[in-house]
């Protein structure tokens, strides 16, 4: 079987552009150094029901922060249903270093059945 130039200029292309896509999203996260720092923080509580269920796993929510350094709200990006809520209620509480303007980051929580 003969592959013609032309297959192999929109194979060597098609690889480019998903190389480059891949590329971009994987340098769009935040890093250490545009995260606000934590001043105070409340652990979040362990459901009852969660723990009764043994229900582990990993919470994520985006965090906007305004620049007094107040969390002014949040939205849930993935987790357990019966998690999420004590992460947002805990997150409330949170108080971060003041900045120059608001600023939005991801917090990870992780609850384990121990």
């Amino acid at each position: 079987m003969r592959i013609s130039r032309w297959t192999k200029f929109t194979v060597a292309a098609a690889a480019l552009v998903l190389f480059a896509g891949a590329s971009a999203f994987s340098q769009s996260g935040s890093t250490d150094e545009t995260r606000r720092k934590v001043k105070s923080k409340t652990t979040p509580a362990y459901p009852e029901l969660a723990r009764r269920m043994n229900v582990n796993g990993k919470v994520k929510i985006e965090v906007v922060i305004a620049p007094d350094g107040r969390v002014k709200s949040t939205r849930v990006v993935g987790g357990h249903p019966l998690l999420v809520q004590t992460c947002q209620d805990a997150l409330k509480e949170w108080k971060f270093v003041p900045a120059s303007e608001e600023t939005t980051q991801i917090v990870e929580f992780e609850f384990h059945g121990n």
